[in-house]
């Protein structure tokens, strides 16, 4: 072909196939040391630097100081061997991840044992200055131990000396463990231990290739997106006092409502108008104060429900299978994660409701707002009407005093006609003239104005 097909392709076709290869696993090889860092920038409104940008400047000055070239500003992923350990960088729309990786060799692993682990995880070979750089950003600090020592010649014996140790590295707090993905076990009690690190073990029985990478992230994914899940139960216990006195004070708006429809009357419009202008502009304020509590809270109600639904997605992905007396991943989440999050939904939920219960009463409230300004414009026209109905019969009073004096004037100018007449002989007496046409004049001018006046209420009809 002289064409070459990539010319034909839509210009986001390659970026978009390239995406589910974006993010790969760490290639690990039991025994290995990991520590897991996941860092959290709030959002700012005080600076022009993004929380990306404040992400890539971290991870810059960290390649600086081991003398490896960062990546473009626009990366989302990162991978470098700095040689003693490695890091996968990874930046998320919320949060950055390092994850820092240590090959044991197999004279350390000859003697090794988990608490001799935490003395030697990689986060040792890491700068104090910049950790100290993370201060108040660290919302995951995470130590895994991925162990593949040999059973002892007893299995029974084997077992029951491992699960000592790993009673002994988590200090006797209560356990969540299982038997994963066909060949691994996993132990952790997700405390936040006195070093500030979590604690995780995995034990490779018998995994295949690349299936301790896997598993690695899953598990430190599932610790990173519980406690981003969490972020949204502080919030949601400070909003609960609002939520209550927010329904409080619109429980008493509506029964200062109901005690205002027995009071309805038009005698006192003006008043009742005042009235229902006040509980309006009280709804009003309610509705601005639940609408500012659903801008702040909605976003990070709804990123912890998908958190939530990513930590079951990741737990499903481990496939457990019970190790006899402990509880499995699954179960340990249900029973400590589930309600914080039914917490966040309930709240979320009455949060909708209650926006709906104020944008109801307000409808409401503008409802009887336009009733009472009906009745005061029907007592208006009433009063026009009975305006009207004053000048009409002042009109109809006059009536008698108009024909007069327009009669008045006419037998005046037909005076000065009669005196002509007489002047050429037409007439004898003018005063009988005059007489004559005072009642005919009258009458003239009574029945012009009452046909003026039924023409001018048929035209307003």
């Amino acid at each position: 072909m002289s064409m070459h097909f990539f010319e034909l392709n839509h210009p986001l076709r390659v970026p978009l196939a390239a995406e589910i290869h974006s993010r790969p696993f760490l290639k690990l090889h039991a025994p290995e040391l990991l520590s897991h860092l996941a860092v959290y920038f709030e959002p700012q409104s005080d600076t022009r630097v993004s929380a990306h940008e404040q992400q890539h400047t971290l991870l810059q000055a960290l390649c600086a100081h081991f003398g490896a070239s960062p990546p473009a500003l626009d990366a989302k992923y990162f991978y470098v061997d700095f040689g003693p350990f490695r890091l996968k960088w990874e930046c998320h729309t919320e949060f950055a991840t390092y994850t820092f990786a240590q090959h044991q060799t197999v004279e350390q692993g000859d003697v090794r044992s988990l608490e001799a682990c935490m003395t030697q995880m990689p986060i040792t070979r890491i700068p104090e200055a910049w950790l100290h750089g993370l201060q108040g950003k660290v919302l995951v600090a995470a130590h895994l131990i991925l162990d593949n020592r040999p059973l002892l010649q007893d299995p029974v014996d084997s077992v029951d000396a491992f699960s000592k140790e790993v009673g002994q590295l988590f200090q006797g707090h209560a356990l969540a463990a299982s038997r994963v993905m066909q060949g691994g076990e996993f132990w952790s009690d997700f405390v936040v231990h006195a070093d500030g690190f979590s604690r995780f073990v995995i034990r490779d029985v018998d995994m295949r290739a690349q299936q301790a990478g896997r598993l690695a992230q899953r598990i430190l994914e599932i610790e990173t997106y519980r406690m981003m899940a969490l972020l949204g139960l502080p919030l949601a216990q400070r909003t609960t006092p609002q939520l209550n006195a927010i329904e409080s004070a619109l429980v008493d708006l509506a029964s200062t409502m109901v005690e205002a429809d027995h009071a309805l009357s038009e005698q006192d419009l003006d008043m009742e108008s005042d009235s229902e202008r006040h509980l309006l502009e009280k709804i009003t304020h309610l509705a601005a104060r639940i609408e500012k509590l659903s801008l702040e809270n909605n976003y990070r109600f709804s990123a912890s429900k998908a958190y939530f639904g990513l930590v079951h997605a990741r737990i499903e992905e481990l496939r457990e299978q019970r190790i006899e007396g402990l509880p499995m991943v699954a179960e340990f989440m249900d029973r400590r994660l589930t309600p914080a999050m039914n917490t966040c939904d309930a709240v979320a939920n009455r949060q909708e409701a209650l926006a709906r219960r104020i944008a109801n009463t307000n409808d409401l409230l503008r409802t009887r707002v336009g009733i009472v300004q009906e009745m005061q414009n029907r007592k208006i026209l009433q009063s026009l009407n009975a305006r009207a109905a004053q000048q009409l019969h002042l009109q109809q009073a006059v009536e008698g005093l108009s024909v007069a004096a327009i009669s008045y004037y006419v037998i005046g100018l037909f005076g000065y006609v009669a005196k002509a007449a007489k002047e050429f002989g037409w007439i004898a007496h003018t005063e009988s003239a005059v007489g004559v046409a005072v009642p005919v004049v009258l009458g003239v001018v009574w029945l012009g104005l009452r046909r003026m006046h039924q023409t001018l209420h048929t035209s307003k009809k």
